[in-house]
């Protein structure tokens, strides 16, 4: 093949890699009988949705219970106020995104139980922001007195903390890695110092294939 004849050829192939092999992308709306899509390399709906629905489901059936004692009927109980602070983040992985649905989904789950009064989530940042508190730093007794003096004087009261926190074990097999991931959820009374915890856990299997080089 002379000169010029390679340099066509080349020139060829290098415009079919440049056009003829670029990918697309197309999206569709997923109905509510479909399974939520699996993540490849890390943790998403598949994983978070099952672990909120069991941890949080018994926390709050637990609670729901205590706040409804036997041999008073016709008397509606208080409501318990909780000051959900945010979702910690332990596990191996960066959550993105995930974190604030999370948030979001355990606030709503909690405010809409019936038995619970959330603290709306606008307060409890301008109060963390206010004291330049991180949420680890709550239970101290005195970081905790001031959030509540910032937090009464918005209106917004609480009887409970709750926390929310994420972390994941690594058991690895040359190309197989099996994840176990935990949510943790601890409710602190703030009167007593009393918690009460409920935790999920879900194991999640990732398979490394070599393709031909």
């Amino acid at each position: 093949m002379d000169r010029r004849r390679f340099f066509a050829a080349g020139c060829g192939t290098f415009l079919a890699a440049q056009v003829g092999c670029r990918g697309t992308q197309t999206g569709e709306v997923m109905t509510a009988d479909r399974k939520d899509t699996v993540g490849s390399h890390a943790a998403g709906a598949e994983t978070y949705k099952p672990l909120i629905d069991e941890a949080l489901g018994k926390l709050l059936a637990r609670q729901g219970a205590a706040v409804h004692p036997v041999g008073h009927p016709g008397v509606p109980p208080a409501a318990k106020r909780i000051c959900f602070v945010g979702v910690e983040n332990k596990s191996s992985e960066d959550l993105a995104d995930i974190k604030a649905q999370l948030f979001e989904v355990i606030d709503t789950r909690v405010n809409t139980s019936g038995a619970f009064h959330q603290v709306s989530r606008r307060y409890v940042e301008i109060g963390l922001r206010d004291l330049r508190l991180r949420p680890d730093e709550m239970l101290k007794p005195e970081n905790l007195r001031k959030f509540q003096a910032v937090m009464e004087s918005q209106g917004a009261p609480f009887d409970y903390l709750l926390f929310a926190t994420v972390t994941s074990g690594t058991t690895r097999d040359n190309d197989r890695t099996q994840k176990d991931y935990l949510l943790t959820l601890e409710l602190v009374d703030v009167h007593t110092g009393t918690p009460d915890k409920e935790s999920a856990s879900l194991r999640k299997l990732y398979k490394k294939s070599h393709g031909l080089r």
